[in-house]
């Protein structure tokens, strides 16, 4: 890892890594050429890059992938958790490689060019993600230019000039406009997501849209719930007009005492309404400031699809998709918030219910994509909860 005062691009090298330290990374850019800053993560999936590429909880972030054959089954129109990529670029080992999958429709390269987002090869991922392990996620910028032309003084000023994610609101950048109803269901092999799945009748919830991933909406409507989105800035006034029998607060990017700045008090009126509440990610840190509890940033964060959780009402072990840099911490937590779930690689909090309302959260994501399923249940606990009383 070169210093920024003592490098130039080497033959061959189409792009760079510049961390806020000033080490440099040198590569091969693919994707979109230009410059992004942000916070350089790590995540340890083995597939779904298209979905985690897509998942709007990592605005702001340039994401190392620790798996190195990224690429390697193409991209295609289903599997996607939003309109357009969110993570402003993505790192790998291997230079992407001709798609190998009956589903592909595009070249991640092309994909990744139609989407404004840029990719580094040809970098030593494992040493990279060491290093995070090790000191923390650093600010860094991810530049890419075909010809190899780099000014390393300039982004090494715009990688120290980024202020990082604390204190930063990003929901409000990423969350709809507007509101709207969402009815489809579950993807099938051969059959696609399942259309128009959901009816008038069903109980109806309202999901407070952070940033949330398609998927959450999917399984909500296969749990038997019809669902209406609204934006993050949505107003009690605003969520209480579509009469829903339940609120889910979703994931989202960003440092959750930033935007609980205006979420916080939506929550705590519903709270005192009664209204069932299920969050997750970003909506568990909100459930977690709104009933009292502080949150903090992590370290390096939980970022993989491969992650052990302990349910404590028996002793289960789910194993879970995880996207987070933020967490509540547990020692916070008031008398009236149980702990429900434990994350067993560090200890951390991963689930809480409140003793005295219908509102319950997990820091992990139940609804995968990419991931396991085993979480799946959580998602009927709360339609179940819909139209009963404490």
């Amino acid at each position: 890892m070169a210093e920024a005062s003592h490098t130039s691009a080497p033959h061959g090298a189409t792009g760079v890594l510049l961390l806020s330290d000033g080490t440099v990374l040198w590569g091969r850019g693919f994707g979109a050429e230009g410059a992004a800053v942000g916070e350089i993560c790590f995540n340890t999936a083995m597939t779904g890059y298209q979905e985690v590429m897509t998942d709007p909880s990592y605005a702001g972030q340039i994401i190392t992938f620790t798996f190195p054959h990224i690429g390697n089954v193409g991209t295609n129109i289903e599997d996607v958790e939003a309109t357009n990529p969110h993570a402003l670029g993505m790192i790998v080992r291997e230079d992407v490689t001709a798609p190998s999958n009956f589903r592909s429709t595009q070249h991640l390269d092309q994909w990744l060019k139609t989407g404004g987002r840029i990719g580094l090869a040809g970098i030593d991922t494992r040493a990279l993600t060491r290093r995070i392990r090790v000191d923390g996620a650093p600010n860094g910028v991810i530049a890419h230019n075909a010809k190899g032309e780099f000014d390393v003084e300039a982004l090494l000023a715009q990688a120290r000039a980024w202020p990082g994610l604390e204190g930063m609101d990003l929901a409000k950048d990423v969350s709809t406009l507007q509101s709207y109803p969402w009815r489809d269901g579950l993807w099938a092999l051969g059959a696609g997501y399942k259309t128009d799945e959901a009816t008038d009748e069903r109980p109806h919830v309202v999901a407070i849209d952070y940033g949330l991933k398609r998927n959450i909406l999917r399984n909500l409507v296969a749990a038997g719930a019809r669902v209406t989105v609204v934006p993050a800035t949505a107003t009690t006034e605003d969520v209480m007009a579509y009469k829903p029998d339940g609120v889910f607060l979703s994931n989202g990017p960003g440092d959750p005492a930033a935007t609980g700045v205006y979420a916080v008090p939506v929550i705590q009126d519903l709270l005192a309404q009664d209204m069932p509440i299920f969050g997750i990610c970003l909506g568990h840190q909100l459930l977690g400031l709104a009933a009292g509890a502080k949150t903090m940033k992590m370290h390096q964060g939980h970022r993989g699809a491969n992650h052990p959780v302990k349910r404590l009402s028996d002793g289960a072990v789910e194993i879970t998709s995880m996207n987070h840099g933020f967490a509540v911490d547990a020692d916070t937590l008031p008398a009236n918030a149980a702990p429900t779930h434990v994350s067993l690689f560090d200890g951390s909090n991963a689930g809480f219910a409140l003793t005295d309302k219908r509102a319950f959260s997990v820091q992990y994501h139940p609804e995968a994509s990419p991931g396991p399923q085993d979480s799946h249940y959580l998602f009927e606990k709360f339609v179940g909860l819909l139209g009963e009383k404490i």
